[in-house]
């Protein structure tokens, strides 16, 4: 057992969730002047990989929702992730539902959040992420921008909302995850069908294009979210059009509405939000399976969901994935956990005869 887990946790969850983790990020905060000098593990090489254009270090990385605000971003590489993803960040700054928000459910390692894209609007998280870089602070791990729609925008109005987010954070972002999928904004889910997110898609794309012809520099990555909740043939769908489209990759998967074999109490199970950690795992790694043989190796797959120990990130490297992401195992593990997965990845190679991260999915089939 960790000192994390002795001490920190039982310390942590007697405080509100939605204020541990912000002590949480003020403490990452306060830490990154020593933070950014810091670099995450790379296994002697042998967990780094080319992908998108991007070196990443090791294939854990911190999925959105931890760092809304890119208020630590110079922490997540120095704690061992290979990338992390800040957002959601909508276009117009905006508070999100109201408080209680976010809620534990220890006996099935699990967290219920409705938060509803809190966050600072793409003006100022941009200011942010450039502060970083100007004071050489921004970290050794790649940094991907999640941006979402913005509450008040209506849905004909999606389009033009995600193209001004990414109109301003386009600077600072090595990649853009396209958040469609999220559960606690209301219709937001709707964009997922190959119509309304091929407008998305389409608008994105003219903006990044259009920067990087003007700056001289190579567009940037784009993926798209998607929910575990899509039926099979939904998933074929979004990984058509992302093929289509020229996208780079899939993140797979966001929180579900589903409550299906929780052991919690009915007073947690009954709550509204989306549910993240070990109950999503089977079905989260089930469709990054589907959606790799969907894609057939033209796109990057980032698996999300469940992923608490390396034997978790494996399952999901196996599945097809070539990066994986971590936030409810991050809270239940605490600040070891990416170090541990990476560890646990190159020691699982080592007894299975692997010499490459990239070579797991070739290993399993």
């Amino acid at each position: 057992m960790s000192l994390y887990d002795a001490l920190a946790r039982p310390l942590l969850f007697r405080i509100d969730p939605e204020r541990a983790h912000d002590m949480a990020i003020a403490a990452l905060a306060a830490s990154a002047p020593a933070a950014a000098r810091a670099t995450p593990p790379d296994g002697g090489g042998r967990l780094t990989q080319e992908l998108m254009g991007l070196r990443f270090p090791n294939p854990v990385g911190l999925a959105a929702g931890f760092d809304k605000r890119a208020r630590a971003v110079p922490a997540w590489g120095a704690l061992g992730f290979g990338f992390a993803e800040v957002g959601t960040v909508t276009l117009l700054p905006q508070e999100g539902n109201p408080r209680p928000r976010v809620h534990r459910l220890p006996a099935d390692r699990a967290l219920i959040n409705r938060l509803g894209f809190n966050n600072d609007g793409a003006v100022r998280t941009a200011a942010r992420l450039a502060d970083w870089e100007r004071r050489g602070l921004r970290g050794a791990a790649p940094i991907g921008v999640n941006i979402g729609r913005s509450r008040d925008a209506p849905p004909e109005r999606a389009a033009a909302d995600y193209a001004g987010s990414l109109e301003r954070l386009w600077p600072h972002a090595d990649y853009v995850a396209v958040n469609v999928s999220s559960p606690n904004t209301p219709g937001l889910r709707d964009l997922q069908a190959a119509g309304p997110l091929g407008e998305v898609l389409d608008a994105i794309d003219g903006v990044n294009r259009d920067l990087a012809r003007a700056r001289g520099a190579a567009a940037r990555p784009v993926l798209v979210k998607l929910a575990p909740d899509l039926e099979p043939a939904q998933v074929d769908a979004a990984v058509d059009l992302a093929l289509e489209r020229g996208l780079a990759g899939v993140i797979v998967a966001n929180t579900t509405l589903s409550r299906e074999g929780l052991r919690s109490p009915a007073s947690l199970t009954s709550l509204e939000g989306g549910l993240s950690g070990a109950p999503l795992r089977e079905r989260a790694t089930a469709l990054v399976r589907r959606a790799a043989r969907r894609a057939g190796g033209a796109l990057v797959v980032v698996g999300v969901g469940g992923v608490f120990t390396a034997d978790d990130a494996w399952e999901k490297l196996a599945a097809g994935a070539s990066l994986v992401q971590v936030y409810t195992g991050f809270v239940y593990g605490g600040p070891g956990i990416p170090r541990a997965i990476a560890a646990g990845l190159v020691e699982r190679m080592d007894r299975e005869g692997i010499g490459h991260v990239s070579e797991i999915a070739g290993a399993a089939h």
